[in-house]
């Protein structure tokens, strides 16, 4: 492992890291090896992440203040700064770093208000809005190299048409909050008034332990106050054996050999560490008991075992598909948790950048703001659930990407809000619309709310104005634009094998993508829910 001589340290606006020369020489080597090393902190990353949603976002689409509450998150771009001399053991290295894409929101539309012309945003919560902010910053540098000839963050590839992202950068992921669905059930402890200790799996085997998870109703409020520590984060040490919890009891699943074949997906899907045993069924070092889990509203997948709604420990079942909560009419969007574990496995680009793209865009590392928050939740979310994912075409693979959790809390955040209010009139509401901000030159800012531009009346829906420019069909109409300004002697070859028409049809012939999506799917996320191809077939 690569380890840093020099503290990091952050000069105004501009965010340099220091690194000694002999590591940058290593960067590239240790880029493909282990590429999220710590040249920056959980820290900085929220402060730049938050310092631009401050500087840079506009009040159009921001929570109204003392009455509503946002998520954000965003992608942070980070890049050695170029023409330094390294003639010198103790010459500093420079690194920048920089938000490319940002996003907020909390909403997603329901089922019955889906549209086949790609023109409406089925999901708008902050993950999903800047990741498809971060693909519009993609093709804008797609086009900056493939049609323009000028300097991207991509270079040539090995064949003809492709490319690849340059090997001195990484792109990080930020959010407020942890992902909703899975990386979001996690432990409570009983109110104490000292903050929480740390749940170590040194008493997990401790069969004196209290396993009882119920809390009487008023010590349930008290526990879940703005102000409770149980509201502090927990980290939890990773354990191995799977095991699944209900009524407050944990029964081991054995799976057998997992390299004879692949994980039968609803059998994958249910499974927890003995770290989250621990955390779940006994009694923290001090006599803090854990009394229950924070819940999600994110709902378990057809097909997928169901949440008990047990009181207490048992509520909720971990490691299942879900799909984000609609008011009565249900959601066909996957969780958060769910996506990324999609995006780290896929890449972020998705199936139509992917035929210019020689191998993927992955993050390095996932950034969580100050919340509740269980590294063992986070990885089990993000990354166990899909580890065993094998047979991927060349270029895909399952990332171990760095997690981390900063001490710095989201000023719009729930929390935040609700502490500032104090005894305000009136409900505290999350935000309706959402904000996408892309590193583009023209028009980067884009303020939604229930899936099209804010203020578009209903007459104008079919309207070209009436689309946001981050919706599906206006991202196809970026990557046909961007086609269509390269000549046909230089497309790549998944472009050539047939004529091709529809969304669908161009997201279907990406066969390297689809191919490891394929392997996803049969290996550990069998019960996704997918979209009809008739949704799809907009031109």
């Amino acid at each position: 492992m690569l380890h840093l001589r020099k503290s990091t340290f952050l000069l105004a606006s501009n965010v340099f890291l220091a690194l000694t020369v002999c590591d940058m020489c290593l960067w590239c080597n240790f880029r493909a090896s282990t590429p999220a090393q710590t040249m920056w902190t959980a820290d900085e990353i929220a402060r730049l992440c938050y310092e631009h949603y401050r500087i840079s976002l506009p009040k159009q689409g921001k929570p109204e203040p003392n009455r509503e509450w946002t998520l954000l998150a965003a992608v942070v771009k980070i890049q050695p700064i170029a023409d330094q001399t390294w003639d010198s053991p103790d010459k500093l290295v420079r690194v920048t770093k920089e938000v490319v894409s940002m996003g907020t929101g909390t909403k997603c539309i329901g089922r019955s208000k889906m549209r086949k012309s790609g023109d409406i945003l089925n999901d708008s919560h902050a993950e999903v809005i800047a990741r498809r902010s971060f693909q519009r910053y993609l093709l804008h540098q797609l086009h900056l190299v493939a049609a323009l000839k000028q300097d991207s963050i991509f270079v040539p590839g090995t064949q003809r048409g492709l490319w690849k992202l340059r090997p001195d950068l990484l792109f990080v992921f930020f959010s407020s909050h942890t992902p909703c669905g899975d990386a979001s059930i996690i432990p409570m402890l009983e109110c104490e008034d000292q903050p929480c200790c740390p749940v170590r799996t040194d008493w997990a085997n401790n069969p004196s332990m209290d396993a009882s998870g119920n809390l009487k109703p008023e010590d349930k409020r008290k526990c879940e106050g703005p102000d409770s520590p149980v509201t502090k984060k927990m980290r939890l040490e990773p354990g191995t054996p799977a095991t699944e919890v209900a009524n407050g009891v944990a029964h081991h699943q054995s799976f057998g050999n997992q390299e004879s074949g692949p994980i039968p997906p609803n059998v994958s899907s249910s499974n927890l560490t003995s770290g989250e045993l621990a955390a779940v069924t006994g009694m923290a070092p001090g006599g803090a008991r854990v009394v229950d889990v924070h819940r999600t509203g994110a709902k378990c997948v057809p097909g997928e075992a169901g949440d008990s709604r047990m009181p207490g420990v048992a509520y909720h079942l971990v490691g299942l598909l879900r799909v984000k909560p609609g008011r009565g009419d249900r959601t066909c969007s996957m969780s958060c948790s769910d996506k990324v574990a999609r995006w780290n496995i896929l890449g972020c680009q998705g199936a139509l950048l992917m035929h210019f793209l020689e191998e993927p865009i992955y993050l390095s590392a996932v950034v969580i703001g100050k919340c509740p928050y269980s590294q063992e939740a986070m990885q089990r979310a993000l990354i166990r659930r899909c580890q065993n994912v094998s047979a991927l075409p060349k270029g895909f693979g399952v990332q171990e990407v760095k997690i981390q959790q900063s001490d710095l809390p989201f000023e719009q955040s729930r929390c935040a809000v609700q502490a500032k209010r104090a005894d305000s009139p009136g409900r505290l509401v999350p935000c309706g619309a959402a904000i996408s901000w892309s590193a583009v030159p023209e028009q980067p800012l884009d303020v939604t709310a229930n899936g099209f531009p804010q203020g578009a009346t209903k007459k104008e829906i079919r309207s070209l104005q009436a689309r946001s420019r981050i919706s599906k069909v206006e991202l196809f109409r970026s990557f046909q634009k961007l086609l269509s300004s390269i000549s046909e002697d230089k497309w790549p070859d998944s472009l050539r094998v047939r004529k091709l028409e529809t969304y669908q049809d161009y997201k279907e012939a990406a066969s390297t993508y689809q191919e490891a999506w394929s392997a996803l799917r049969k290996q550990a996320f069998g019960s996704w829910i997918r979209n009809p191809p008739d949704y799809h077939q907009f031109k």
